[in-house]
């Protein structure tokens, strides 16, 4: 594969570091030069920021503008999405200028379940690691720039993988979770073709919570940074039920706090935008 380039005007929408370090993804490092490298699909893209635009460079599995004008989500209208968040309350407001570079990638459905079935009770820096072994050993090599990258397993090239297999790559207490939800999808007991098509959150959201290893939390992550792209989906972790208790609920004893009340007030105040409100939110608490 050849080099290709492709160029955009930067806005107010785009921020390497709001984007590859508010959770969402793993598979995205920086350079020294503040850019970041990072593989999705059959693609090695660099992203820089130089002025006023933002230069995506690399070796891809076809149009460079097509692949990340789709997976950046380029052609989504992120200030107006701000705009209406904003109108909320002023605790939106100032997350929102806190993380304004925010987009939502569009991952794969299927490296998305496992990378987060990893994330369980886990750090950025070992759920990074564990991914770029388990791609090393089953995914395909890439060449950029003399740099060997990896593509992460197909569903058939990952079914390989035994459970001791899958242990001494240092998945701990989910090798065997991933070894069952990648037999679970590669029976098509799950199809991951039908929760596209599938327009009723719920079915969607209660599906997902019968493979192995995927809680309510996980769950929600796939449903939001997936190409499912459900931006209702509230997903909620100990900085999350943090800034929702403090701004909103304000119980003395948070670990008191009720997922159920933290969903109710997301959905009321938020509505179908409940997903990247948390975002925000999450990355103004975490990182500010």
């Amino acid at each position: 594969m050849q080099e290709q380039t492709y160029e955009i005007e930067k806005g107010n929408s785009f921020e390497l570091k709001d984007i590859f370090d508010c959770g969402q993804c793993f598979r995205w490092n920086k350079e020294l030069d503040n850019s970041y490298t990072g593989i999705f699909g059959n693609n090695v893209i660099n992203v820089a920021i130089k002025g006023e635009k933002v230069i995506f460079k690399g070796i891809c599995e076809g149009n460079i503008e097509e692949v990340c004008t789709d997976y950046f989500d380029l052609n989504r209208d992120y200030e107006k999405i701000k705009q209406d968040l904003s109108k909320i309350d002023d605790n939106m407001k100032t997350s929102i200028e806190y993380g304004k570079g925010i987009r939502i990638l569009n991952q794969d459905l299927w490296e998305t379940i496992i990378s987060f079935i990893i994330s369980a009770n886990n750090n950025i820096p070992r759920i990074k690691g564990i991914i770029e072994r388990i791609s090393a050993k089953y995914g395909k090599e890439l060449v950029y720039k003399g740099k060997s990258y990896y593509t992460f397993p197909t569903v058939e090239e990952l079914s390989k993988a035994e459970v001791q297999d899958l242990r001494k790559l240092g998945l701990g207490f989910r090798d065997v979770r991933v070894y069952e939800t990648t037999r679970t999808i590669l029976s098509r007991q799950v199809d991951l073709e039908k929760l596209h098509q599938e327009k009723d959150f719920n079915k969607v959201r209660e599906t997902l919570l019968t493979l192995s290893g995927v809680g309510p939390k996980v769950a929600d992550c796939i449903l939001l940074f997936s190409t499912l792209k459900r931006f209702e989906a509230f997903p909620i972790d100990v900085w999350v039920r943090r800034v929702m208790n403090e701004l909103y609920i304000k119980n003395v004893d948070e670990t008191k706090v009720n997922k159920r009340d933290i969903e109710k007030i997301a959905y009321e105040k938020f509505g179908n935008l409940a997903g990247l409100a948390q975002q925000y939110l999450f990355y103004w608490k975490r990182e500010a």
